[in-house]
C-alpha cells in the first residue's frame, strides 16, 4: 500500500530532487510564496522520477510495451540504419510519453543486447514523425530466444535532455527488466521483429513492462481502432 501512494524514485532523480529541494530552501529564504512555488516543482520532480513495480506477462513470443504514454503512430518503415537490421519494412510502434508519465524504459521482451548505437541531434517536439530522424536517439538491437530481433529507440525530445541507458552490448535483459530512462518528455519507437504485426492501435494508452505490443508466436493480424 506505501508504494501505491509513494513509488519507488529512480535512482537517477535523486540529484535532480535534492536541487530542487535546496531551490526550494532558496526561493523561501526570499519571499514565503515563492518557497510554496518551490514545494510544488519539488514534489513533480519526485512524480517525475517515480518507478513503480510492474507485472509483465512472460509466455514466450509476447512483446510488451518499453514505455508508459499513448501509441502516437502505427506505421511500417526499416530500423535505423546504425543497427543493421537490413532495409526490410518492419511494423513500427511509437510511444509518446509526456512530462506526466513515468519515464523508467524497460526491455520489450527477453533477449540479448546485439547493438547499442547513440547519434546526437535536434530536440524537436518528439511528437513529431520527423523526431524519429532528427531528434537526439539511443538505439537498441535486442535478438530474441528465437534469433529473430527487434529495436527499440530512445528519442530526445523538446524538453529531455538526457537519454540514459544502463543497458550494455552482450548484456541478456528479461522481458520488463528496467534499462534506461529519458528525462522530460520523449518518446520510444519499437521495431517489431520481421512478420510479427502490432496488436494495439493508435491512441491507446500504454504500461510500460505490461501492456501487451505484439505476439511473435501468434499468427494473429495487425488489430485495428481508435481512440474514444
Amino acid at each position: 500500500m506505501r508504494h501505491l501512494l509513494f513509488p519507488p524514485i529512480h535512482r537517477a532523480g535523486w540529484p535532480f530532487l535534492g536541487a530542487f529541494a535546496l531551490g526550494t530552501f532558496l526561493l523561501a529564504a526570499v519571499a514565503a510564496p515563492l518557497g510554496w512555488l518551490g514545494v510544488v516543482l519539488t514534489l513533480w520532480c519526485a512524480w517525475f522520477f517515480r518507478d513503480p513495480e510492474r507485472v509483465t506477462p512472460v509466455r514466450a513470443g509476447l512483446i510488451v510495451s518499453p514505455a508508459d504514454g499513448v501509441v502516437q503512430r502505427i506505421d511500417k518503415c526499416a530500423a535505423p540504419t546504425e543497427l543493421e537490421m537490413g532495409a526490410t519494412p518492419r511494423w513500427r510502434v511509437a510511444v509518446f510519453m509526456n512530462a506526466f508519465n513515468v519515464h523508467v524504459n524497460r526491455a520489450p521482451a527477453a533477449g540479448t543486447v546485439a547493438r547499442l548505437a547513440y547519434r546526437p541531434g535536434k530536440f524537436i517536439d518528439a511528437s513529431l514523425d520527423k523526431a524519429s530522424e532528427d531528434n537526439e536517439r539511443l538505439a537498441l538491437r535486442l535478438v530474441l530466444g528465437d534469433g529473430r530481433d527487434l529495436a527499440c529507440i530512445q528519442i530526445a525530445g523538446l524538453i529531455a535532455r538526457r537519454i540514459l541507458c544502463e543497458a550494455a552490448e552482450g548484456q541478456t535483459l528479461a522481458a520488463g527488466q528496467r534499462y534506461g530512462m529519458i528525462r522530460f518528455g520523449s518518446r520510444v519507437d519499437v521495431y517489431l521483429p520481421e512478420g510479427v504485426e502490432p496488436l494495439v492501435a493508435e491512441g491507446q494508452t500504454m504500461i510500460a513492462g505490461e501492456t501487451v505490443l505484439a505476439d511473435a508466436g501468434s499468427p494473429e493480424p495487425r488489430r485495428e481502432g481508435r481512440a474514444s
